[in-house]
């Protein structure tokens, strides 16, 4: 009898304990969702929660509430728990590692640009990366994807497409002209000469395209990738300077033939099938076929006023360690423009205009920081203003209504790009507005 006392309460202890585990932590996801929620309602009150580019979207019917998208992502307050099922906290801060995507054990997350309201502007590509315009094709950001390891792997897949297609070899006729040096045109131009084909890649600015604007240190990459004629490429938590760095030795290493500051103008179909590309050098070329590896930015948006096209104007910066005791204006109020502020205001005066009163879409370590930088007067904020005419010393800037004048020595523009859908539909590819667009890991 005693030793049945015992059992029972020996079981019924563990039943307590088990009960005493279930409360607290039901309480604690409890706490936690409501800190969640709080989070994301804060978000759409500061126009974060809805995605600008690439972003995670989560199937809530798969979702088991693991947590790991969260622990995986680099960035903080993209996504957490709520209810015990994941969400998007704020979208628009998402830098597009992917590190979500992949460490989630159900598969419950998958890759989007645009949502069901707001559509994004997209080409038309097949499997094979080939646009509408046959000969014409096109990987990487341009297309929709914007991560880089996955920008790398279109580029070599692209051109094993081309390879496959390959026409015959004419006299003064190359087999591919790759326009762009980012993550899938250095790929692609390592595949092509792995490949043999007859190849040059042109960037209108510098090797690396959209990534070597980005700062130093900039965390750019959370997975390993591969890289023709390299292999396996072992960097994980990858900044922008080991990114550059290895790209300049595969390149150097390859003798691969890449023109910068070499801007393609038009691409022209010919009658026999070849393409000529048109650069702003005054060079051209012919070529069976035509990657374009380029970003969706295209250029960057000007503010058309009087002294713009000045030698001091500017639209990315550039090693901001050698430029000293400058009156520096930067014009924007996006991430790019802010990080831009904080990387010259130690010293340079630096002063920064924005045409809202407040902030919006910014990460939240950029917001506190230019907040600070105001508070203790190494940057000065200038809100609801517009930027009317650059002078050789001086900036005019209208303040709600009032023209103020600054001294000024150099001026750096952030105010977004365009799409090059110009470019694109003379050469006659075809660009569609897509709604909520799942990207996979071919397209």
């Amino acid at each position: 009898m005693e030793v049945l006392i015992e059992e029972i309460l020996g079981y019924g202890l563990v039943v307590i304990i088990i009960a005493i585990t279930v409360i607290i932590y039901l309480r604690k996801n409890k706490k936690d969702s409501k800190k969640t929620q709080e989070k994301v309602d804060i978000a759409k009150e500061e126009g974060l929660f809805e995605p600008v580019s690439l972003h995670p979207f989560i199937n809530l019917d798969t979702c088991i509430g693991s947590g790991a998208c969260i622990s995986d992502c680099p960035e903080k307050d993209i996504l957490g728990i709520v209810d015990g099922k994941a969400t998007v906290i704020q979208a628009s801060n998402c830098v597009g590692h992917g590190a979500c995507f992949h460490a989630c054990p159900v598969e419950a997350i998958s890759l989007r640009i645009g949502t069901e309201t707001r559509g994004v502007d997209l080409p038309h590509v097949n499997q094979s990366f080939e646009t509408n315009m046959k000969g014409v094709y096109i990987a990487g950001e341009l297309g929709g994807m914007g991560l880089i390891k996955n920008s790398v792997e279109q580029g070599e897949q692209a051109v094993e497409n081309i390879y496959k297609n390959k026409k015959e070899a004419k006299e003064g006729v190359l087999d591919l002209v790759i326009v762009g040096a980012g993550p899938a045109g250095i790929s692609a131009s390592l595949n092509s000469k792995k490949l043999g084909l007859k190849s040059v890649t042109l960037e209108q600015d510098t090797l690396g395209g959209t990534v070597y604007t980005y700062p130093r240190n900039k965390l750019v990459m959370t997975a390993p990738m591969h890289l023709p004629l390299y292999g396996k490429v072992k960097l994980y938590d990858t900044n922008k300077d080991e990114l550059l760095d290895l790209w300049n030795k595969v390149i150097t290493e390859n003798d691969l033939e890449i023109h910068e500051k070499t801007k393609v103008e038009e691409i022209i179909p010919q009658k026999d099938e070849t393409f000529k590309v048109i650069t702003n050098t005054g060079n051209t070329y012919i070529a069976n076929h035509v990657l374009l590896a380029i970003g969706r930015r295209g250029s960057p948006r000007k503010l058309s006023i009087p002294g713009e096209m000045m030698s001091k104007v500017a639209y990315r910066l550039l090693e901001p360690e050698r430029i000293k005791d400058q009156r520096i204006l930067v014009v924007g109020g996006g991430d790019s423009a802010i990080e831009a502020a904080l990387q010259l205001k130690d010293q340079n005066k630096v002063s920064l205009s924005y045409r809202k009163d407040k902030f919006a879409r910014l990460k939240p370590r950029n917001r506190e920081s230019i907040l600070d930088a105001d508070k203790d007067g190494s940057v000065e904020l200038i809100l609801n203003s517009n930027v009317k005419a650059i002078d050789e010393k001086v900036v005019s800037v209208e303040v709600e209504g009032e023209r103020r004048s600054l001294e000024n020595d150099l001026v750096y523009i952030f105010i977004g790009g365009e799409l090059p859908t110009n470019f694109l539909q003379k050469a006659g590819v075809e660009i569609t507005k897509r709604f909520a667009y799942i990207v996979k890991k071919h397209d």
